[in-house]
């Protein structure tokens, strides 16, 4: 499957279908089709699914379901929310459009065009990329291009699968946000990240906050006679360790000075480098 279709999302699933184009769509009794497991949404609310459900009662299922057939039956690539919505509303049959997948194919393209939806939560997105990777062997790189998204945005991600997984609960609960999650990961032990995490909740700490706190704690004991980094810097320090997901220090001052990044794994340091390299090259 190329690139370039997998990278249109779900334009290029059912965008030139006739079948779309005509409104003509196959009516599949909702017993005869199954949720994928390979959905990264695994998260759905109750009472919103309730409210589509009203919705669906009143005026039906306005956009039909995606699904592959395998065998005598049919799996979802997108639409699940629309189909459990229906369910409830009591619907015996949904509106389908059928596309013909292998295996291989189905896995692939619906990951890849979950992930190029808004509505995943950080970790959700992260374990569908994990899973896209380990899956086919790509780098970070090519899973980039897969989901036009860029190659610092897929790294920052999969960082969050090192948090704790109590931690990833918050963030999946919507307790914390991906952006308060990314800058727990420059934290060093996973205590260290669980008390910041509680501390971030109880406070209510915007992630700019969330990130001064961090960063204050990741630093040394400064010396009382060494001055104070002027406010640029601190504010350069604050941003570069959200950006890169780890600890960073600037020693210096505004015209010379030297920047320390922080790495914890080797997986870590592989992930810094292939960001430096891609910067290089695009600089170039």
């Amino acid at each position: 499957m190329s690139q370039q279709r997998l990278g249109k999302g779900l334009s290029a699933l059912i965008g030139d279908d006739p079948l779309i184009s005509k409104n003509q769509v196959l009516e599949i009794d909702v017993n005869d089709i199954d949720i994928n497991e390979n959905q990264p949404r695994k998260v759905f609310d109750d009472e919103k699914l309730k409210e589509l459900a009203q919705s669906i009662e009143t005026y039906g299922v306005v956009q039909p379901v995606i699904a592959a057939k395998q065998g005598g039956r049919y799996q979802i690539i997108a639409g699940e929310r629309r189909y459990r919505a229906a369910r409830i509303a009591g619907l015996k049959a949904v509106p389908v459009v059928v596309k013909e997948y292998s295996k291989r194919e189905l896995m692939e393209v619906s990951l890849v065009e979950n992930l190029q939806r808004e509505d995943l939560n950080p970790i959700e997105e992260a374990q569908a990329m994990r899973m896209l990777m380990d899956e086919y062997s790509i780098t970070q790189e090519a899973l980039s291009q897969r989901i036009g998204k860029s190659r610092s945005a897929v790294a920052n991600t999969l960082r969050l699968l090192s948090l704790p997984e109590d931690i990833q609960g918050m963030v999946i609960s919507g307790d914390l946000s991906g952006g308060h999650a990314r800058c727990l990961v420059a934290l060093q032990s996973d205590d260290e990240k669980r008390r910041a995490a509680n501390r971030i909740v109880s406070l209510g700490l915007s992630v700019r906050a969330a990130e001064a706190m961090i960063q204050k704690a990741g630093s040394r004991p400064a010396k009382q006679s060494k001055k104070a980094a002027a406010p640029e810097i601190q504010a350069a320090e604050g941003t570069l360790s959200s950006a890169l997901g780890t600890r960073v220090q600037i020693s210096g001052d505004l015209s010379k000075g030297k920047i320390s990044v922080a790495y914890y794994s080797a997986e870590q340091l592989q992930s810094l480098f292939d960001f430096l390299l891609t910067a290089q090259e695009e600089k170039e």
